[in-house]
């Protein structure tokens, strides 16, 4: 297994040479092989545990096994505590994605603080069968039928071609001695039901499931990586991008065969799940929208708008007499001077200084909101009138703020003055209030 693992290294991981590796070590089996193989290689590694203090003394034991078998072996060994219970409580998640969560984060933090280039974990084929038939009972598309990638990102997986059976030949030709986590037994959760019940049926069912399988992953893999170059030749030319939003032209989309597939391809990848609210969008009226994982899908007229969400702010900013600059929640500056020059940008306004009154205020536009739009002779008009006019989208609308003197508004910030502060022939005092 040795000699097999060092060819799989030097032909499709060679840039784990010469490289620091940090090993996720939980005790099991499946881990300390990988140590014990990556010890007899001309690697750079050390070793992290996490106790998640949830199987009481058994844990302990584990840790104790651990730093036991580092001091032995002399390697450097990184372990921390979780009170994963507590964790999963506050989040309001299941045990199992506390503990993933967890420990991901830690190993990034360990990553970063001591300069590891990657983290090795010692997943292998059964996991990838497993995760291929969890996948498969959820419902997925085909990335999720092409099993656990070899690499995401800094975390690494050379042990997927070996199969279970074989890290368990290894360990009794090698005297590997390792920890049996007891919860591996109970058939409470989804990935052991499989591990137990299903997978050795298909292996009897088929002496060379194993091969079969690795084969049909391969393919599987091929097939996704033509879906991805697709999905990128018609993302040029369907999608624009401004600033952080991505605007799907919907009639260009709606010309294109299997429009749906592309959407999945582009949007699954950020956690959206709702496929069909999402291909309805093209049917639906301006302002539906879908949400997922911190973005949204918004319709706005003949396209689709993709858009991280932003996080919430103070509705209301205080700007007291006096300022002559603020950073939240825009850079803006007053200066007081003594004349309007006839043409300037939309980012700025010259008005009355005695028309207002202090403090002023930075804030979002509400229902109900109106102003007098300068140069409209004193017509009133409703805030929400304005937007429509201007045709802007429900996201423009939401990123615009207005600034705001007692109850009355001033500016729509970088859109419309209003004609009530305008300098006139009796004005005494200017002030420019420009956002920077």
């Amino acid at each position: 297994m040795l000699s097999i693992l060092q060819k799989h290294l030097e032909e499709n991981l060679p840039f784990l040479a010469g490289k620091k590796l940090l090993l996720a070590t939980s005790g099991g089996i499946d881990s300390m092989v990988l140590i014990d193989l990556f010890n007899q290689l001309d690697y750079t590694i050390a070793m992290a545990h996490c106790n998640f203090g949830l199987r009481g003394n058994e844990s302990d034991g584990d840790e104790k096994f651990i730093k036991d078998y580092a001091q032995k072996n002399n390697i450097e060994l990184f372990v921390t505590h979780f009170d994963t219970n507590k964790y999963a409580e506050e989040f309001k998640l299941s045990i199992q994605i506390a503990a993933r969560r967890l420990r991901y984060n830690w190993f990034y933090e360990l990553i970063e603080q001591n300069d590891f280039d990657y983290l090795l974990t010692a997943h292998h084929l059964d996991d990838s069968i497993e995760t291929f038939l969890i996948n498969l009972t959820r419902g997925t598309g085909l990335d999720g039928l092409t099993g656990i990638p070899q690499q995401n990102d800094k975390i690494v997986r050379p042990l997927l071609p070996f199969s279970r059976n074989e890290i368990e030949q290894y360990t009794k030709e090698n005297n590997i001695t390792w920890r049996e986590d007891s919860s591996n037994a109970s058939d409470k959760y989804l990935r052991n039901k499989l591990r137990h019940d299903v997978v050795p049926v298909l292996k009897s069912l088929n002496p060379s499931f194993l091969e079969s399988f690795q084969d049909t992953l391969n393919h599987l893999k091929q097939s996704q990586s033509l879906a991805d170059d697709a999905a990128i030749l018609v993302y040029k030319q369907v999608v624009s991008e401004q600033y952080s939003q991505k605007l799907i032209n919907i009639s260009k989309l709606k010309r294109l065969p299997n429009y749906k597939a592309y959407l999945y391809q582009w949007l699954a990848p950020l956690g959206f799940t709702a496929w069909e609210d999402i291909y309805s969008l093209n049917e639906a009226q301006s302002g539906k929208q879908v949400l997922a994982n911190g973005y949204r899908l918004l319709k706005d007229r003949e396209q689709l708008i993709l858009e991280p969400v932003e996080e919430s702010v103070t509705n209301v900013y205080e700007i007291p007499e006096g300022t002559t600059e603020i950073s939240q929640p825009f850079a803006m500056r007053l200066t007081n001077v003594n004349k309007t020059l006839k043409k300037y940008a939309n980012n700025a306004i010259y008005v009355d200084a005695d028309t207002l009154k202090f403090p002023l205020f930075a804030r979002k536009w509400i229902e109900g909101d109106y102003f007098f739009p300068a140069g409209m002779n004193g017509q009133k008009k409703k805030v929400s009138k304005y937007f429509k006019d201007e045709k802007m989208s429900l996201s423009e609308k939401e990123k615009t703020w207005l600034l705001c003197s007692g109850n009355q508004i001033v500016w729509i910030i970088n859109k419309r003055a209003d004609e009530r502060f305008k300098v006139t022939d009796k004005t005494t005092q200017i002030i420019k209030i420009e956002v920077l």
